[in-house]
C-alpha cells in the first residue's frame, strides 16, 4: 500500500469562496494533506487576514490569496492571470462560491434569478473551463463542485437555488464523462444544513431548527469540516477511480423516509 495516495504533497489547489465556512474548512483540510492552495474570495482584507493565520498554522505549505468576484468574467480571467504569472501548476479546483435569496417563486424579480444563476452556476462552469488547460497537464487532476441537497429534492431554499444546484450536479456528471480522457476527475458534494455565516440566521429560529433536526436522522447540524473532509477525499489520489459522483454530506437527510 502506498501511503502517498492519502497525501496531496506537491499539488496546487484553487479554492473559491475560501475565506469562510466550507471554503475555509476546505483550505485547512487540503493544506493539512500537503497541498499548496490559492485562496479566492471577494473581501481582500478578510481574505489576507485569514491567509496570514493559516500560514502560521501550516508553515510547510504555500498559501496564496487573490481577491476576486468569480461571478464576474474579467475577475475570473484575473485569477488565472495571477496563477500564470506565478508559474503555478494547478491540479485541483474546488468551486465553492454560492449564494441564495429565499423567496416564493412568484416573488423573485428576473434580475435576482439571473444573479443566482450567475453566481452559483455560471461561475463554476467558467472556472472549470479556465482551469482545464492547467488540469489536463497533471496525472491526478480533480475538480470538486459544492452542490446541495436542494439540487436533489425540494427544500425551503427557493426554486432558483435548487435549480442552480441541480444544474451544478449535472455539470459534474457531464464533465466527468467528457474530461475523463483528459485525466480530470469531476465530482461534487451535496451538503444539508451546515453551520456557516449564511445559515446561522435561519437556524437561529428554534422552531425551524427543530423541523430541520426532525428530518435529519443524525439529529444535528453539520460542521464545515465534515464537508471539507469529503471534498478532500475526492481530491486525493486514493479516489482515483471515483468520478461523476455527488456525495451527500447530510446526516442522512436524503435517505429519510417515514
Amino acid at each position: 500500500m502506498n501511503p502517498s495516495r492519502w497525501r496531496l504533497d506537491g499539488q496546487t489547489a484553487l479554492v473559491t469562496g475560501a475565506s469562510r465556512g466550507i471554503g475555509l474548512a476546505t483550505v485547512r483540510e487540503l493544506a493539512m494533506l500537503g497541498a499548496d492552495v490559492v485562496m479566492v474570495a471577494r473581501d481582500e482584507g478578510h481574505l489576507e487576514a485569514i491567509r496570514n493565520e493559516l500560514a502560521e498554522e501550516f508553515p510547510d505549505t504555500t498559501l496564496r490569496a487573490f481577491a476576486a468576484d468569480v461571478s464576474e468574467h474579467e475577475q475570473r480571467l484575473e485569477v488565472f492571470d495571477f496563477i500564470a504569472d506565478l508559474g503555478l501548476e494547478l491540479s485541483l479546483l474546488v468551486n465553492n462560491v454560492g449564494t441564495n435569496t429565499r423567496k416564493a417563486t412568484l416573488d423573485y424579480a428576473e434580475e435576482e434569478v439571473r444573479a443566482l444563476i450567475g453566481i452559483n452556476l455560471v461561475s463554476a462552469f467558467e472556472m472549470c473551463r479556465l482551469a482545464h488547460p492547467q488540469l489536463v497537464q497533471h496525472a491526478n487532476a480533480a475538480i470538486v463542485n459544492v452542490g446541495s441537497v436542494s439540487g436533489s429534492t425540494a427544500v425551503r431554499t427557493g426554486s432558483p437555488y435548487g435549480m442552480t444546484k441541480a444544474a451544478l450536479h449535472q455539470l459534474t456528471r457531464n464533465l466527468s464523462c467528457e474530461w475523463a480522457e483528459d485525466g480530470i476527475r469531476v465530482n461534487a458534494v451535496a451538503p444539508w444544513y451546515v453551520r456557516t455565516q449564511r445559515t446561522e440566521p435561519v437556524l437561529a429560529d428554534p422552531e425551524y431548527l427543530e423541523e430541520v433536526l426532525e428530518r435529519t436522522p443524525m439529529r444535528r447540524i453539520g460542521d464545515p469540516v465534515e464537508v471539507a473532509a469529503a471534498i478532500a477525499f475526492l481530491c486525493l489520489p486514493a479516489a482515483s477511480y471515483v468520478t461523476g459522483e455527488c456525495i451527500a454530506v447530510d446526516g442522512g437527510f436524503l435517505r429519510y423516509g417515514f
